[in-house]
């Protein structure tokens, strides 16, 4: 039986980045990694601009920062100059517009005094040379690289793209993420259970925490526990880059995934991690070969997790081992991780197992982070989960943990 460090290290070993692709910039990739580096089409600016609203000027006109001045022109931005600025002349100016043939400063509107006759009276002691100018090419030049690869796509570089020209680019693609629930006990949530039933909590949770990890779900609905129908769905998800089924995957009778899974070609790597709750975590890979027709070598096809049925079993199961897949599948680190953090209070606690238990993790600024573990009775309540944003990860053996006590934390939430 593997533990948690050695089955993620099997994990990430099976998770390579994905196939880059060209993709439109819309917010489907916002999150996402580029694949290529990005130059710039042009300078930016493409020309010295105003920085203020004000007006365009010779400094050498200036006698400690005071003149009047003749207005010759008004320079909207979007507009181009049409005269030089010469000795005892000015220019309006806004901000944005070019800066007129002859300037070398703009006084800004607050510190000018408009004038008949089309004169400006100018007070700005602090006047000086390239004063409120934004000279050309000083953000970026032609072919000078904007961006590199391996920069994750925020709103900032939306804007910064945008601004050289480019509508598309190569992107780590968001893995496509296949859910699949197992076992004739389970039901639709819109359904009211029956006798031995229950509802299907952890296909809706399962999409919502591969959404958050950036991925893209489809769930594949209920599969019964019947060799032909788990077979066919199990099919269908093979088809994805990673399969995620929940339940099947124990020891009991109509367990049957795991056999399914190796009919289907589907390697096991690992079945059982030494960890509560979840400890029948399967992890295996369907092997395709390599594209480049290289002899004998064989690529990762499709990442396939068994997540025992319990609710917080499967959870547990993610955030440790799926999550940081999706990741490096996207080419991104595995993710919030471990933290240590100090016990609020003390914790008595016995178990076979080291055991990530439900907790309130929070950030004091003198302090650093503090945990609280949260009521809950076993892998079955999800309801304990509901004010828990992580798990503090408890020592197997019979302990009372007191509080002041410093003990691993894993974080599922980003909310610090």
């Amino acid at each position: 039986m593997q533990s948690v460090a050695q089955a993620l290290e099997i994990v990430l070993q099976n998770a390579k980045p994905l196939p880059a692709r060209t993709a439109p910039l819309t917010t489907s990739v916002l999150g996402l990694v580029l694949a290529e580096d990005i130059a710039s089409d042009l300078d930016m600016p493409p020309f010295d601009k105003a920085m203020m609203d004000g007006f365009a000027l010779r400094v050498s006109d200036l006698r400690n920062g005071q003149a009047e001045l003749v207005i010759i022109e008004e320079i909207p931005a979007g507009r181009t100059p049409t005269r030089a600025v010469g000795a005892g002349q000015a220019s309006r100016i806004m901000t944005g517009a070019p800066i007129p043939q002859g300037a070398d400063a703009v006084v800004m509107i607050e510190c000018c005094e408009t004038l008949a006759n089309q004169k400006v009276r100018v007070n700005e002691p602090r006047a000086r040379p390239r004063l409120n100018i934004l000279d050309r090419a000083k953000e970026m030049r032609v072919g000078e690289i904007v961006l590199r690869a391996g920069t994750r796509l925020r709103p900032q570089e939306f804007g910064l793209l945008a601004a050289v020209g480019r509508t598309t680019a190569r992107v780590q693609p968001a893995p496509r993420v296949a859910i699949l629930s197992t076992g004739d006990e389970i039901v639709e949530p819109s359904i009211t259970p029956g006798l031995g039933q229950i509802r299907n909590s952890n296909g809706p949770m399962l999409q919502a925490q591969t959404a958050r990890a950036g991925a893209d779900p489809q769930f594949l609905g209920i599969a019964r526990d019947e060799p032909q129908h788990l077979r066919s769905l199990i099919t269908e998800g093979l088809r994805r880059d990673v399969l995620i089924l929940s339940g099947g995957v124990s020891a009991g009778k109509l367990d049957l995934v795991p056999g399914i899974l190796e009919e289907l070609g589907v390697r096991a790597l690992f079945h059982k991690v030494a960890m509560k709750p979840g400890k029948p975590v399967l992890f295996g890979v369907l092997f395709g070969r390599d594209p480049m027709g290289s002899a004998g070598l064989e690529t990762s096809q499709t990442l396939v997790f068994g997540l025992p049925g319990n609710p917080v079993s499967s959870m547990v199961g993610f955030e440790l081992f799926v999550r940081p897949a999706l990741r490096a599948l996207m080419a991104l680190p595995p993710g919030p991780g471990l933290v240590q953090a100090t016990l609020t209070k003390d914790h008595p606690y016995r178990t076979d197992r080291p055991t990530y238990h439900p907790a309130r993790l929070s950030w004091c600024d003198d302090a650093g982070w503090a945990v609280e573990p949260t009521a809950w009775f076993g892998s079955p309540d999800l309801r304990g989960l509901s004010p828990a944003n992580a798990f503090v990860v408890l020592p197997e053996g019979d302990h009372v943990h007191r509080a002041g006590d410093r003990l691993p934390v894993l974080r599922v939430e980003n909310d610090f």
